[in-house]
């Protein structure tokens, strides 16, 4: 696995309108001025994340984004994979065969490192981010 800047991004601006969350849509500009994140970037992250059913955008006056669930029902697995990241560290990305149609020798071990990540990521929700940055702030 390797966790682009999609995945990151994702992550830090679902993270942005969970925090920010006051029942009224936030538009992905004033995402993309608090996060420092293209606004271009954003629309296609956000697209990705609304087929998910991650978000739900509002259109017209006032319209923008709102999250979909509660942000402690959301786990960061779900939106990594929604902008199509993928959590495996195997090279062969699942298949039989890594290496002259075996297994390599370290197959199991990435096995095992992927599921531990995978385990991570769906324990934890954006609310317990948020949480967890905010007890850490003093907050």
């Amino acid at each position: 696995m390797q966790l682009t800047t999609k995945g990151r991004y994702a992550v830090t601006a679902m993270l942005d309108l969970a925090s920010n969350d006051t029942g009224k849509p936030i538009t992905l500009d004033i995402i993309s001025q608090r996060q420092n994140i293209s606004l271009s970037y954003l629309e296609q992250l956000f697209a990705k994340l609304r087929r998910a059913e991650l978000v739900k955008s509002v259109r017209g006056p006032g319209g923008g984004y709102l999250l979909d669930a509660e942000a402690k029902d959301i786990n960061l697995t779900q939106i990594i994979e929604a902008v199509d990241e993928n959590i495996d560290l195997r090279r062969c990305k699942g298949m039989r065969a890594c290496h002259n149609g075996r297994q390599c020798i370290s197959h199991q071990l990435w096995c095992e490192v992927s599921e531990q990540i995978r385990t991570f990521l769906n324990g934890k929700t954006l609310q317990m981010v948020i949480d967890d940055h905010n007890l850490n702030k003093g907050i």
